[in-house]
């Protein structure tokens, strides 16, 4: 079927799930799931901002269904709490990974659990996430869990040997060896889900392109953006970005799109903007061998076997 982002297929009696879904692309993910009818749980850190969040879409979308849940991602405790709630809803059609540190900090960092910290907000804390809700996921016929990788993937490469950088701390490379692992991460989970004969949950994998807070719709406590900011953003049409509200499109299709599969990949059409189609991953986001030796790490990390 053709897929229309401006029209989804209706998606009521569903509920989704979305990390960091108080501000960006987790907020417009969020609100285009209300819009086709779907109960949608707005799983974030700070619970104020998650509620301006539920209100605005509340007054965007009339009768809107929507919760909140607090969850702090780099805090292994607090997601251990919220796979918990998760656990308990009666179905879980919809996983999103989307929370995330976008902008990293000059020097390094580490969470609570002594993690560098871009890797524990980007990927570990979701890593343990879908572990701990995947009875939930389990037992609700075609679910899915969609990661949120990035085009800076296409831009820089990593084996993902260190993850930690005690050494070799660099922003930016902190920044894209989380989203690689994310995107390594979905596509391992699909291949590790057929093969442990839950196939019914699929993983799928999405990116937004270049999605900028300035060609962004302003709305009140969830994007608000400084008359000087929606300039300097503006400049940059020219080089192909576009606003996080379409930017949420491959994220929302990824989980809805109902002639998508596990191990799918979508993305901007024109890579940096457009509307979501399937795309091909790198070549190290698809490798075995890298996604072997990041589950394994990661489920010493979290302190527990994953599947």
């Amino acid at each position: 079927m053709s897929w229309n982002p401006r029209s989804l297929p209706d998606q009521a009696g569903k509920t989704f799930v979305v990390t960091g879904a108080n501000a960006g692309l987790g907020y417009f993910t969020s609100e285009q799931f209300a819009s086709a009818g779907a109960h949608v749980v707005l799983a974030c850190r700070n619970l104020a901002k998650a509620d301006a969040a539920a209100a605005a879409i509340r007054a965007r979308v009339p009768g809107a269904s929507v919760s909140m849940l607090q969850l702090d991602v780099a805090d292994l405790q607090s997601v251990r709490d919220a796979s918990e709630t998760l656990r308990a809803l009666p179905r879980l059609d919809g996983l999103i990974l989307n929370a995330g540190i976008v902008h990293p900090s000059t020097d390094r960092q580490v969470s609570l659990d002594g993690n560098e910290l871009i890797f524990a907000t980007n990927f570990l804390g979701h890593f343990a996430l879908t572990a701990g809700t995947l009875v939930a996921l389990r037992r609700t016929p075609g679910s899915r869990v969609v990661s949120l990788g990035s085009l800076i993937s296409r831009l820089m490469d990593s084996s993902l040997d260190d993850l930690q950088l005690a050494t070799t701390y660099n922003g930016w490379k902190a920044y894209a060896q989380s989203k690689i692992a994310m995107q390594v991460f979905g596509f391992e989970l699909d291949r590790r889900l057929r093969a442990n004969g839950a196939g019914t949950v699929q993983s799928l994998v999405a990116h937004p392109g270049y999605s900028i807070s300035g060609l962004t719709p302003g709305i009140r406590s969830v994007n608000e953006v400084s008359r000087c900011k929606r300039v300097m953003d503006g400049l940059q049409l020219l080089v192909g970005a576009q606003s996080k509200e379409f930017g949420a499109w491959s994220t929302v299709r990824a989980a809805i799109d109902p002639d998508a599969h596990g191990g799918d990949y979508f993305g901007p059409r024109l890579l940096t903007r457009g509307a979501p189609t399937r795309q091909p991953a790198t070549r190290t986001s698809r490798d075995r061998a890298v996604a072997s030796r990041l589950w394994e790490r990661a489920e010493t990390l979290i302190g527990e076997p994953f599947l």
